[in-house]
């Protein structure tokens, strides 16, 4: 099956502590249905200080799950994503504009 949202799709959050937020998409894990977005379900981690980089307490974003996740079409507001075939491609199209993806 067609992935609906992929890497570098802009989103909003649907439920949970973060919704209405926006951010980019970064990373998705089909496997375990989630995606990491910037800015959004971010958590504090303690990380110990190396010869690589400072240690203390980072801010890290953490996977959400694709079903608390729209992808926002051109008006900036959540939508469906539809596919449909065009020049004999599968093509994403938006479901409220009707717009390509």
């Amino acid at each position: 099956m067609a992935a609906k949202l992929k890497k570098g799709d802009k989103v909003v959050v649907l439920a949970g502590k973060d919704k209405g937020k926006q951010g980019e998409i970064t990373a998705v894990m089909p496997k375990d249905n989630k995606a990491v977005v910037d800015g959004v379900n971010v958590a504090i981690r303690h990380t110990k200080q190396s010869q690589n980089s400072q240690g203390g307490r980072v801010p890290k974003a953490m996977p959400i799950d694709l079903s608390n996740l729209a992808l926002m079409d051109k008006n900036g507001k959540a939508t469906r994503v539809g596919f449909r075939e065009e020049d004999g491609k599968k093509v994403r199209f938006a479901k409220t504009t009707g717009d390509l993806i």
